[in-house]
């Protein structure tokens, strides 16, 4: 078996039970593990303190899968893990207004690289590191075997491994059908009181933002007779819930076309008047210039940008985009608005993020409060030994009826 020998004072990680070991913290590696192969993760004086996967291209150079010395990783391990992962959401199986959501999540789940999300009958996959791709054909066999128990039998199991953290990885991307059928140009889901049709075989991640489900409930409860604009729309989810919970009318901004187009298909299958709500090509920030210059105001607003900060060489840079989003948002609030504000940057810390969200009120000249913090769905769950997993924050924020 390969052994990676960590230096001297380069164990309290592991020992905590983090998953990552970077390549920095290896003093020696013996024998000539291939890419994703399971080697044995030592410290100086040779105790052994877990088992993971190899990748030699990126500077997270082992993934452990365990820390307990005496587990065998094969077939049997992932089975094991994807049972519980799939245990875990036993409530969210059981909802029966519910069929789109997170089944495994990566490193939080014990299965570091691998995420696996449902959309009704279909599961959708990405192998996101050197070892989950090695393993990949073992974990889809014990997938389709551990899901009829939980969820029933799949209709087909879909990759979207399309992704740029593969090339980290030096792995190239991969698309298509594992299992089973291969999805539909559209596949129907249930999302509580809406339904969405999501682009599983092309749309963002693997189709849609799954883990902003409970935070576009909430926002049904705070949109009554509102007019809202929804920013970085996609396929206008956050738009249908506002509808839902009753707004007058919905402005959805996003630069794909094809992306609100999706967006009126997802208001007509929800009985929505199409008069409800207009769609606006756009960069999101041009948009938002022109409606201050305009002076056209809204009682809520919601932004949900992309990543802005993919290193830690772009957090100055997404600092600066963060703060210049939010300020144009909060000029456009009327006195008592509503700003859902989020994050999706790791990088960026909740503390961080409520700061630049304070500094951008500062700038704006408006009174703000925050009202209530957001974060992802229960179904991407972080593990305490690995915090990196919570990447999702946000705030509510109630803008004064005074400067």
């Amino acid at each position: 078996m390969p052994t990676v020998t960590l230096k001297i004072g380069r164990t309290k990680s592991a020992a905590r039970r983090h998953p990552w070991i970077f390549s920095g913290a290896i003093e020696r590696v013996d024998g000539e593990p291939t890419s994703g192969a399971t080697v044995a993760v030592r410290g100086p004086s040779g105790d052994l303190l877990g088992w993971g996967a190899w990748s030699p291209r990126s500077q997270i150079a082992v993934r452990l899968w365990t820390f307990d010395p005496e587990v065998e990783i094969g077939p049997a391990f992932f089975r094991a893990r994807l049972r519980s992962a799939l245990a875990a959401r036993q409530r969210l199986h059981a909802a029966p207004d519910l069929n789109a959501y997170r089944l495994v999540n990566a490193e939080s789940d014990g299965l570091p690289g691998v995420v696996v999300d449902r959309y009704a009958g279909f599961l959708v996959c990405q192998f996101l590191s050197a070892g989950a791709e090695a393993w990949k054909a073992a974990i889809v066999e014990a997938l389709a075997e551990a899901a009829p128990a939980f969820i029933g039998a799949p209709a087909g199991i879909f990759e979207r491994s399309d992704v740029d953290v593969r090339a980290k990885e030096g792995l190239a991307p991969r698309v298509g059908e594992l299992m089973g059928d291969t999805p539909p140009a559209r596949v129907s889901v249930r999302e509580y009181d809406c339904r969405f049709e999501v682009d599983v075989r092309g749309g963002h991640k693997t189709g849609f933002y799954l883990d902003q489900r409970d935070n576009r409930r909430l926002l049904a409860s705070d949109t009554a007779e509102a007019e809202v604009l929804n920013c970085f729309a996609y396929t206008g989810a956050f738009g249908v819930w506002a509808l839902r919970g009753g707004a007058q009318r919905v402005t959805n901004v996003d630069t794909s076309a094809s992306a609100l187009a999706l967006a009126d298909v997802n208001l007509a299958l929800n009985g929505f008047d199409p008069a409800q709500a207009e769609n606006v090509t756009g960069d999101v920030f041009a948009v938002l210039r022109r409606y201050r210059d305009s002076r056209r105001t809204f009682d809520v607003v919601v932004l949900d940008p992309p990543k802005f900060a993919e290193s830690r060489a772009q957090i100055e840079g997404a600092t600066r985009g963060y703060k210049d989003i939010n300020l144009l948002a909060l000029k456009l609030l009327r006195p008592g608005g509503r700003l859902f504000t989020f994050s999706c940057s790791g990088l960026i810390s909740p503390d961080l993020f409520q700061k630049i969200v304070a500094g951008a009120a500062e700038d704006a000249g408006r009174s703000a409060q925050i009202v209530r913090r957001l974060w992802q769905g229960p179904d991407h769950p972080v593990a305490l030994s690995f915090p990196e997993g919570e990447y999702l924050k946000g705030l509510v924020v109630r803008v004064g009826d005074q400067a």
